[in-house]
């Protein structure tokens, strides 16, 4: 999926046909995928557009392609806190115990969607370009400034020259300017996704500049133009969009980054305990 957002694919897909795919590789587990009718009507799509969908991608037929679906998607990580909080639900409103569990349960299984989909190839090459770029900026805005304020604080522990884009309202166009070819946009957003991130990072792109997305699905405008994608679940009851798979990626991130330096990173984690004792910052 992401080999054909970003064009390097030999299948061509349209808009339409993305989508669907990408929508497709969201069910894991579902029980839609075991018709075809039940999966287009859960699409709203016809299901000749299946059919039309499995032969674009190789497959002689829908069958073909569910087979390989099924294969991969029967045992959905997170079925297991589904049910529980399903139980928790039955005796309890809401406002109770019962949205509680409900909302830690629903994590719990984000987080279990997050290690079974992980592809350690692109995790790896985002790992590289962090820790070999001159300099990194981090874009995120709305929830996701949260995000990119936690990135940039634990990669600049272990590494200098990381900063936020548009810091202080200093100027995304004067940001991107300060960077070159081979310095690297962490770019961090999620359906519905923000214009604004998505504008600059395709400027970014079209300067040299590398591109490290964190952002939801394959087919996210992030994910077409990114060197690395980071892909990160966060459908929840939560009335927003969640923040905790995205924070345990960013810890993921900064963790990998310094294992991939381990000198680097313990001589400035050593530097940086030194001037928190000689500041008496901590207690």
């Amino acid at each position: 999926m992401l080999r054909i957002a970003r064009g390097d694919a030999h299948q061509s897909l349209g808009p339409k046909a993305q989508k669907a795919l990408s929508d497709i590789l969201d069910l894991r587990g579902d029980p839609a995928l075991l018709s075809i009718t039940a999966l287009a009507e859960k699409l709203s799509v016809n299901p000749s557009t299946l059919t039309r969908l499995a032969r674009a991608l190789g497959y002689p037929g829908f069958s073909a392609f569910q087979q390989v679906l099924l294969d991969a998607a029967m045992s959905a990580p997170g079925d297991f806190y589904t049910r529980q909080a399903q139980t928790a639900l039955a005796g309890e409103g809401a406002s109770g115990m019962g949205g509680i569990a409900r909302l830690c349960r629903e994590n719990q299984a984000n987080i279990e969607r997050f290690i079974e989909g992980c592809d350690i190839g692109q995790f790896q090459k985002a790992t590289h370009l962090i820790t070999s770029a001159p300099r990194v900026m981090v874009h995120g805005i709305r929830q996701f400034h949260a995000f990119a304020s936690f990135l940039v604080y634990g990669l600049r522990m272990i590494r200098s020259d990381v900063h936020m884009l548009d810091s202080s309202n200093l100027g995304i166009a004067e940001g991107l300017a300060s960077m070159g070819p081979s310095d690297v946009l962490i770019a961090a957003s999620c359906a519905p996704y923000s214009a604004q991130v998505a504008a600059t990072a395709h400027a970014a792109a079209e300067h040299e500049i590398d591109i490290v997305a964190v952002t939801d699905r394959a087919s996210s405008p992030l994910a077409a133009i990114s060197q690395a994608a980071i892909l990160v679940p966060h459908e929840t009851s939560f009335l927003s969009n969640s923040m905790t798979t995205f924070t345990l990626a960013a810890e993921c991130l900064i963790n990998g980054c310094a294992a991939a330096l381990p000198e680097e990173a313990k001589q400035a984690l050593s530097a940086r305990d030194d001037m928190i004792k000689k500041l008496n910052i901590e207690i």
